[in-house]
């Protein structure tokens, strides 16, 4: 078998270095008929919005197998557990906590804290209530203040049992895809909306931080953003223009803000119809302090100048996964290192980073050599920035286990624990073994 190695020395391989797996609610819980409908329920009940039309009425069944669950967590050995909040569960229509849903989540992290696992919490990781998106979602102000709502009665239910809070996760896909191009829930397309939705959702995760910062103060509380560095095609002046919109557009659009407190400049070339509603105010809450950065990154893109548009995005280039993402490990680097450059950051975590693989599994087992190569890669590559100044305190694996890959359903697999979900039995993948070695070998 493969293995996963570093260099010797390196202060990925150092005690109190955070190693991790990550997983989302609507994506391994099931459950469903103990929550609120969320917009990924709606969403996969219309035609065509899911490739093999699934949905997640039962994914993993981690709402009744949880314990086992948390034995192969602990099994795997790594230090840290990154889940999200299903806000449709914990919270009811009238904007009370449901003691049914808490009771789910003080019970996983009362036996996370058992087992000194540090819980990882996100508390929006997609699932929005429908009755809220009824009532515009993030296009509507209000959703920002009700996200706050909801991260002060669930963080004070919570008490001292996390160790870390994240308030968003990835709001450029919540917004971008899901607003704008809507091929993620809840299918709103429209360039006059995605820029709304994203500053709503950013006015969210400010507001929230001031919850945190009064009811858990003693947490390691920030956001998970998810970066695709921009390249460009060529070095001419005009593809170099539009592949710094792009990245400006899609990676800097939620980072700029929450560092510094401002939209890239390129919010002046918007037509005024695309800009978001920005009050008096607003980014002087967005912009926070925050104690850390989640960082999650999986590809990199190309970009060239367009005729028609701001820029033009190119397919994928090989090497590829089998979602067809390519597989650039340097990206993670020049990435990394490029944000430093930038901003004063925060000590950094990488909240997610993997790969979906075209898995086989034989005699009981997944060698899955070609995901451990990729996980290899990635860290070395982390490495590498870590000897450029780069200050990372933790990497998550994404994921724990096969499950629900949005509007890929259950066709694409990233878990580095194999799930057969017709008898939702678990096998840990080749991959899932050289990690726990990686991380037991410290």
């Amino acid at each position: 078998m493969k293995q996963l190695s570093l260099p010797s020395g390196s202060p990925l391989l150092a005690k109190n270095f955070t190693y991790g797996v990550a997983t989302a609610s609507f994506q391994i819980e099931g459950g469903a008929a103990d929550r609120l409908p969320c917009i990924w329920d709606t969403f996969c009940s219309k035609e065509g919005k899911i490739v093999d039309n699934s949905n997640g009425d039962v994914a993993c069944e981690h709402y009744t197998r949880w314990k086992d669950d948390i034995n192969l967590i602990e099994s795997l050995g790594v230090d840290a557990y990154r889940l999200s909040i299903s806000w449709p569960r914990v919270m009811t229509k009238s904007g009370h906590l449901n003691p049914t849903g808490v009771k789910f989540y003080t019970d996983i992290l009362d036996e996370l804290n058992r087992r000194n696992i540090k819980a990882f919490v996100t508390l929006y990781h997609w699932d929005l209530p429908q009755h809220i998106e009824d009532e515009g979602g993030w296009l509507n102000r209000n959703t920002a203040y009700e996200f706050a709502h909801y991260a002060d009665l669930i963080t004070k239910a919570f008490g001292e049992r996390v160790h870390s809070y994240a308030t968003l996760n990835e709001p450029f896909c919540s917004s971008y895809l899901g607003y704008e191009i809507g091929v993620h829930a809840p299918g709103i397309v429209g360039r006059e909306f995605g820029r709304k939705a994203a500053h709503h959702l950013l006015l969210g995760h400010g507001l929230a931080m001031q919850v945190l910062a009064k009811n858990s103060p003693n947490t390691l509380n920030g956001i998970v953003l998810n970066f695709t560095p921009c390249y460009s095609v060529t070095q001419s002046e005009d593809d170099l223009k539009a592949t710094a919109f792009a990245d400006d557009y899609i990676n800097q659009w939620y980072m700029q803000p929450v560092m510094q407190g401002k939209y890239p400049d390129i919010i002046k070339q918007l037509p005024k119809a695309h800009r978001p509603d920005i009050l008096d105010g607003d980014m002087e809450i967005i912009a926070q302090p925050l104690d850390y950065l989640g960082v999650n990154f999986y590809t990199r893109m190309h970009y060239q100048a367009s005729d028609t548009d701001f820029y033009h995005e190119l397919p994928h280039k090989a090497p590829m996964t089998d979602i067809g993402w390519e597989i650039y490990p340097k990206a993670l680097r020049e990435l990394l290192v490029s944000l430093n450059e930038k901003y004063t950051l925060p000590p950094i975590y990488i909240t997610e980073n993997g790969a979906a693989m075209a898995d086989e599994f034989t005699d009981g087992e997944v060698r899955d050599n070609d995901r451990i190569e990729y996980y290899h890669e990635h860290l070395n590559a982390l490495h590498n920035a870590t000897e450029q100044g780069v200050k990372v305190d933790g990497y998550f694996a994404w994921s724990l286990m096969d499950n629900f890959e949005w509007a890929e359903g259950y066709l694409k697999r990233f878990g580095i624990v194999h799930v057969d979900y017709n008898t939702q039995k678990r096998t840990v993948k080749a991959s899932g073994k050289a990690y726990s070695n990686l991380i037991t070998s410290r």
